[in-house]
């Protein structure tokens, strides 16, 4: 897996939409945080574009996503926000420069169209906070966002959780929204998880529709040699007026419990504030004990 140079002070910063709309006032704060870290935000033509739902038409957010990936001096793509759109335009987007010379790209959420899909490619990307919601993260989601992409971060240290499986795996980092990842079973961007390391978060979700989705990825073997499993912020489930019967963490303990690897509830990825980036393609060692969560790259 190719990594990137991690950014250095001085460097170009894109920020585009691939997916939903948004406004220039809701970034700036963020825009303002990663200047005073000495990095310079070039905005592309997407920000402040709408076409209903999205920043612009599916051939607009191609082509702005696309200069700035052929753009030598953008040294990382940071996607503004999530939301719907991104797998409308994967497939007509040209990695050729990009592979030739790669830059990170950034986000979470729909962005998890982009880390899969550029994962078989063999380049790492990062799985982080976007503009829309960084300058509202903890401080220490906002650190860890820095150490990250300048190259610093270690891993992280958090706490444990009541219903995690205890054990040790070392592997690739994989993963993003559990949503995304269903929706891209059979195509193109779909990873391959075998010897990995996955990490899985949702929002807004039925119950009943968390359970149709981690037994899909069940059935396509997203699970069958996987190294470890880390769950992030599963936010907001709802269920119906007849009760589905089992929370998220039940829902993915009955998925997992006929296999054998450690399984991190509660880390802090996803919809939450407290969002900590991750090196998605990196080695890395997950130790589940009773007492902590120790993820480290390698």
């Amino acid at each position: 897996m190719f990594k990137p140079e991690f950014l250095r002070e001085g460097d170009k910063i894109a920020v585009v939409s691939t997916a939903r709309k948004i406004e220039n006032r809701e970034i700036k704060d963020s825009l303002s945080i990663i200047k005073s870290w000495g990095l310079i935000p070039v905005i592309g033509s997407t920000i402040e574009k709408a076409a209903h739902q999205f920043a612009g038409s599916d051939q607009d957010r191609t082509v702005d996503f696309q200069n700035m990936l052929d753009d030598p001096e953008i040294k990382a793509i940071w996607c503004a926000r999530g939301g719907y759109g991104t797998v409308r335009i994967i497939d007509q987007i040209d990695f050729s420069k990009f592979m030739k010379h790669p830059k990170w790209i950034i986000g979470y959420s729909d962005i998890t169209v982009l880390h899969s899909h550029i994962h078989n490619l063999g380049v790492a990307t990062i799985h982080a906070p976007m503009p829309v919601d960084f300058h509202r993260g903890t401080k220490t989601a906002i650190d860890a966002f820095k150490a990250t992409i300048f190259g610093h971060s270690e891993g992280y240290l958090v706490k444990t959780s009541k219903k995690n499986i205890l054990g040790k795996a070392s592997g690739q980092l994989v993963g993003g929204n559990l949503s995304i990842l269903y929706s891209l079973c059979g195509s193109e961007s779909a990873i391959d998880t075998s010897g990995k390391i996955l990490c899985i978060e949702d929002l807004d979700e039925y119950l009943y529709h968390i359970d149709r989705m981690l037994q899909n990825l069940k059935r396509n073997g997203y699970f069958d040699n996987l190294a470890g499993l880390i769950v992030g912020g599963m936010k907001k489930m709802h269920d119906n007026n007849i009760p589905f019967g089992k929370k998220s963490k039940q829902i993915i303990l009955d998925i997992v419990k006929t296999y054998d690897f450690p399984v991190a509830f509660k880390f802090p990825i996803g919809h939450i504030e407290d969002n900590r980036a991750l090196v998605f393609g990196a080695e890395a060692s997950l130790e589940v004990g009773t007492n902590q969560v120790e993820l480290n790259y390698k």
